[in-house]
C-alpha cells in the first residue's frame, strides 16, 4: 500500500497541468524543438525536476547511512525525448552529481551507484530508459 499518493490532471501538452492539492498549476506548451511556441514547461522538464530532487534526496540518506559528508551537492536531471523509431517517442536521462571536493572518484561512484538502487525513480525507470550517472 502507498505511504502517499501524487495526482496531477493535465489537459495534454498545450494546455495546463494541475496537482489535486492545488500546490502545482503550470501552463504547458509544445517545445519548440518539436514545432510548438514553447510558452510553458513541458512533462520533460517536469519529469527532470521530480527525477532530480529525487535522487538528491534519495543521495542525502544513502552518504548518511555511509557517513559521507555531501553537504552543497546538487542533482541535475536532462531528460530526452527522442524518436523510438516505431512511430513514438521514447525518453533518455543523464543525471550529473555535483559531489563535494575531496571526494575519492571510487567514493563518488560508490555513492551513485548505491542511490541508483534507492531512488523511486531510478527504480522505476531501470530497464526502460537509459540512465546515465555522472560526476562532475
Amino acid at each position: 500500500m502507498s505511504r502517499y499518493t501524487a495526482v496531477a490532471t493535465a489537459t495534454g501538452r498545450d494546455g495546463r497541468a494541475t496537482t489535486s492539492d492545488g500546490m502545482l498549476d503550470v501552463k504547458l506548451a509544445l517545445q519548440k524543438e518539436l514545432g510548438g511556441d514553447g510558452d510553458g514547461t513541458n512533462p520533460e522538464q517536469l519529469f527532470a525536476a521530480g527525477y532530480a530532487a529525487c535522487f538528491a534526496s534519495a543521495l542525502q540518506l544513502v552518504a548518511g547511512k555511509k557517513k559521507v559528508d555531501v553537504t552543497g551537492m546538487s542533482i541535475t536531471a536532462e531528460v530526452g525525448l527522442s524518436p523510438n523509431g516505431k512511430g513514438g517517442f521514447g525518453l533518455d536521462v543523464t543525471l550529473r552529481a555535483k559531489l563535494p571536493d575531496g571526494l575519492s572518484p571510487e567514493v563518488a561512484q560508490d555513492l551513485l551507484d548505491t542511490t541508483h538502487q534507492v531512488c523511486p525513480y531510478s527504480n522505476a525507470t531501470r530497464g526502460n530508459i537509459p540512465v546515465d550517472l555522472v560526476t562532475e
